[in-house]
């Protein structure tokens, strides 16, 4: 479908009116070659692998921007989970690789770089236990180097005894941080059912299943969302709500679309993914929680709050997939509460809730995200959550994920603050009834009945 003019001018009015943005292009890159029984010649492999693959990464999308006048928030890359490499070698400590994409990510003058990640839905091998093991110190000495792990699938179940340690790698994470507001926690998500193509951070990984180089696009567009629900009339009906949102997402897509093009061309890399998510920032008018009280909620997290994101995230996949024929990734619309300055709002009004926003998760398209929970919260109960989270993703078979951020030496009413994109977090009250027993079971869970498809 081509690209007319008609459409590039009004893509422009959303970029300079309503803060339309590419949140990211993504590339993702093997290192299946790397791998290595020595720990030395490994980083020095996965440094330079990266570096030659993606040396015209930011030039490409400098260019592209001034092009089509479309701003590209971050420029990123994705790896193959290093657990998957780091199993040729014996060394207990898997930092050292880290440091090496840390130094690839700084010498490419890219955001942010996912992938010292693990998949242990069924089970832990030796290299996800030592990857696991060196998350808090690989992302407290690092600044652009992100992590992910895959505790639970639908075919798989949940692996409860990866619950328990990824609940306290999280406690880790964040006291090895604490003269930066716990920002290590931050770079850290658990995730049921990932996806292997998703651009966005701190997520994104390179899948087994994909070319060696692939471009990966993540668009935005909260405001120009909520700029269009603001034009319909005061008595328009959900129906001519969902009509509006599809039309939107639709043009918000082709804005990514034409810049994913563009970029495979350029680089020489598969065309991946448009993933279509909303995805909002601490910036004014940029806001999925305000979209939901556009839409007429009271406030987020009100009564019929819920219903309100099952619509927008329903309506965002119907008019992207009309888009582009390679929609993927995440698609549809986050919640995570610092980035997000309605959710802030909300939080601090008492509106929302954990437990309101883990409602929220079974209808959206991730889930528990960037949440500041008290210092002193129990490992119990943080594993109590992202069991929770994970158990939705399961039997509802959609990808959940779970990225709390234990603020330690503080409370309930506290705020962290960590600038840019990810915003503040204010400290949100958590149930501590978890118990002692429930997270020390260990074990699996077992897979659901509907995970038996053939």
């Amino acid at each position: 479908m081509a690209i007319t003019p008609e459409e590039v001018a009004e893509t422009l009015n959303m970029v300079s009116q309503q803060n339309l943005d590419l949140r990211t292009i993504t590339m993702g890159i093997s290192l299946y070659g790397c791998a290595d029984e020595d720990m030395g010649r490994m980083c020095t492999k996965v440094y330079d692998r990266i570096t030659k693959t993606a040396e015209n990464l930011v030039p490409v999308a400098t260019q592209l921007e001034r092009e089509y006048g479309i701003p590209i928030a971050n420029k990123r890359v994705s790896v193959t989970p290093i657990a998957q490499i780091a199993a040729a070698c014996p060394d207990k400590d898997l930092t050292p690789i880290a440091h090496a994409m840390d130094r690839a990510a700084e010498s490419l003058g890219i955001d942010f770089m996912g992938g010292f990640s693990a998949l242990v839905q069924k089970g832990m091998g030796d290299a996800d236990r030592r990857l696991i093991d060196s998350i808090p110190q690989a992302l407290a000495s690092t600044t652009r180097v992100c992590s992910s792990v895959n505790v639970a699938s639908l075919r798989a179940g949940i692996n409860m005894d990866a619950v328990l340690l990824l609940a306290q790698k999280m406690i880790d994470c964040a006291r090895l941080t604490t003269d930066i507001d716990c920002y290590g926690a931050a770079k850290l998500v658990v995730f049921s059912n990932m996806v292997e193509d998703s651009p966005f951070m701190a997520g994104a990984i390179h899948g087994s299943g994909e070319a060696d180089a692939v471009i990966n696009v993540g668009v935005s567009g909260p405001g120009v969302m909520a700029a269009a629900l603001r034009d319909l009339p005061e008595g328009a009906d959900l129906m001519e709500v969902a009509e509006r949102i599809k039309q939107t997402a639709f043009k918000i897509t082709r804005a990514g679309e034409l810049m994913s093009r563009e970029a495979a061309r350029r680089l020489g890399a598969e065309k991946g993914i448009v993933d279509l998510s909303l995805a909002p920032t601490p910036a004014a008018g940029d806001s999925v929680a305000e979209i939901l009280e556009i839409i007429g909620v009271g406030e987020c997290g009100g009564p019929g709050t819920t219903c309100a994101l099952a619509l927008l995230n329903d309506c965002v996949k119907k008019g992207g997939v009309m888009a582009s024929s390679s929609v993927g990734g995440l698609s549809g619309a986050f919640i995570p509460v610092s980035e997000d300055a309605g959710m802030i709002r909300a939080a601090e009004d008492g509106a929302l809730s954990i437990e309101k926003l883990e409602a929220m998760t079974c209808v959206c398209s991730v889930g528990l995200d960037m949440i500041a929970i008290p210092g002193d919260t129990p490992v119990e109960a943080i594993a109590g959550i992202i069991a929770d989270e994970m158990a939705i993703g399961v039997i509802n078979a959609k990808t959940t994920a779970v990225r709390l951020i234990p603020a330690i030496g503080k409370s309930e009413g506290d705020m962290l603050e960590f600038g840019g994109l990810f915003g503040s977090a204010p400290v949100m009250p958590v149930n501590r009834h978890a118990g002692n027993v429930f997270a020390h079971r260990g074990g699996r869970f077992p897979a659901p009945l509907n995970s038996l498809k053939n």
